[in-house]
């Protein structure tokens, strides 16, 4: 990918990000999702109707890799099932980690395709998504008959 437009679409997502705010309803489970070792501080709001997630929001302070990999990683994850948002999240995490995925089901966040060559902001790209995927599985496995 070219990196201006690689460059656009991070900036992009950090300036106007996607579903950032507090739900006004109380039928989010909420999920705190930061690193120690910074100032990245991110709480998630996850809404799952049916096994389908319906809606996620954000609220927080993070830097622009954290913000920007959380506004496009949402847009990704909405309106899929359990099982489809977890196998994005499980390509987009092998993507960050340089093993074997699916470049396709990703679509904007193929833009982190080469973080990997600054170790120490893994976390930043991984940091909502991880959060997310916690919540997932914890759905999982207290709604067994999904």
């Amino acid at each position: 990918m070219d990196q201006n437009i690689r460059r656009t679409i991070i900036l992009d997502n950090y300036e106007h990000p996607f579903n950032r705010g507090i739900p006004s309803s109380n039928d989010y489970i909420k999920h705190n999702s930061n690193n120690v070792s910074c100032i990245d501080n991110l709480d998630l709001y996850i809404k799952i109707k049916d096994n389908i997630i319906e809606d996620i929001q954000f609220e927080g302070e993070a830097c622009v890799i954290s913000i920007s990999s959380t506004s496009i990683m949402i847009q990704n994850l909405i309106g899929k099932t359990i099982p489809e948002a977890l196998d994005i999240i499980k390509n987009y995490q092998n993507m960050i980690n340089e093993e074997p995925y699916n470049e396709e089901i990703l679509k904007d966040a193929i833009v982190y395709n080469d973080i990997y060559k600054q170790p120490s902001r893994k976390k930043c790209a991984t940091l909502s998504v991880n959060g997310i995927e916690e919540v997932l599985k914890s759905y999982l496995k207290n709604n067994p008959e999904v």
